[in-house]
């Protein structure tokens, strides 16, 4: 694989500097770890799930986690959703079942009562609402890193929008650019997210446009500083003298020249991401219950600290691993692209 990247980069800097990062073991160990957890988060039906994969069930092929099948279809007139932990396969008959039999909103109706400890059931135990916690972790972090890589790419994208443009028009673009940034950055955001979230409903998407009004204004004065130091460059006013357009400069000559903090700063502002929703979880301002959140489970760990440590480890596991493998690939990333050293 990394041979296979090495041969299609044609830059020499650039490939100095991905065999610079090469160079550190913790970085890709958590590139790897990092890409299985977005795997994992993605195809989270196929590990946790109350339905099986597949099944034969007198005589028939069925695929559950692919379809839905009415309950008459099993001979089930009494209920409306098919439970298949209620099937009784006879000789024949067989079922593919997922690692966790339980989805993040199915509660354990077995169990005497909640918090339950870890069993054979539920391998990380059950939450207050006795539902699993190892299944609520894995579809929480779907929603984590959609959170956070949602905030990040459409922060990015105005805040090198706004950046840019700064830099390069200067002027009075430049001066009102810049009295809106400290009037954004002088916001108390705590406050004012707490004013829309009791205003909207506090679902995945309005966290996100809530995260890029207040979060764009710091990559915005990295790219304006980038672009007042890139655009007075030979090249640029060589493009110029050759009828280049001001967008075909802005994106063809400096831009790329400019994305050093845009790569350096990604991994620490997708982590930084990740704790803030933890905190609007936990802080009951986050997503919507019953929606699978890890600051949720912070918050019932908390209530729980004497008696159920189960929601401790777990809950705060999931977040510290995930912050250090962002902060790890971060470390790595910014030792590379670190001019002294290329």
């Amino acid at each position: 694989m990394s041979g296979w990247l090495e041969s299609r980069i044609t830059n020499e800097l650039t490939l100095k500097r991905y065999k610079k990062f090469k160079k550190d073991k913790v970085a890709v160990i958590s590139v790897w770890a990092l890409m299985a957890l977005f795997v994992l988060s993605l195809t989270a039906e196929w590990w946790a799930n109350s339905k099986p994969h597949f099944m034969y069930y007198q005589g028939k092929f069925y695929a559950p986690i692919l379809a839905d099948y009415h309950p008459t279809e099993f001979n089930r007139d009494d209920i409306f959703v098919m439970d298949y932990r209620s099937l009784k396969l006879a000789e024949g008959d067989w079922a593919v079942w997922p690692v966790i039999q339980w989805g993040p909103l199915e509660t354990n109706s077995s169990l005497d009562s909640y918090p339950a400890p870890p069993s054979k059931e539920n391998i990380f135990g059950t939450d207050d609402s006795g539902r699993d916690v190892f299944a609520r972790l894995l579809y929480g972090l779907r929603y984590t890193l959609a959170y956070a890589m949602g905030a990040w790419i459409l922060s990015y994208i105005l805040g090198c929008f706004i950046g840019a443009n700064m830099g390069y028009w200067g002027g009075k673009l430049d001066l009102i650019g810049m009295r809106l940034v400290e009037v954004v950055q002088n916001t108390p955001v705590l406050f004012v997210t707490i004013t829309l979230i009791s205003i909207f409903a506090p679902g995945l998407p309005v966290l996100i446009l809530i995260t890029v009004t207040f979060g764009w204004t710091g990559i915005s004065q990295y790219m304006r500083g980038q672009f007042l130091q890139l655009r007075n460059r030979e090249y640029v006013e060589a493009a110029r003298a050759l009828g280049a357009s001001h967008s075909r400069i802005i994106l063809k000559h400096i831009m790329p020249n400019a994305l050093t903090p845009i790569i350096t700063f990604a991994p620490f502002t997708i982590a930084s991401n990740v704790y803030y929703l933890s905190i609007m979880d936990y802080l009951g301002l986050g997503l919507r219950p019953p929606t699978p959140s890890w600051g949720e489970l912070m918050s019932q760990a908390q209530k729980y600290f004497t008696t159920s440590e189960w929601l401790v480890w777990s809950s705060l596991g999931a977040v510290v691993l995930t912050l250090t493998l962002l902060i790890n690939i971060g470390l790595a990333i910014r030792d590379a692209f670190d001019s002294k050293v290329v």
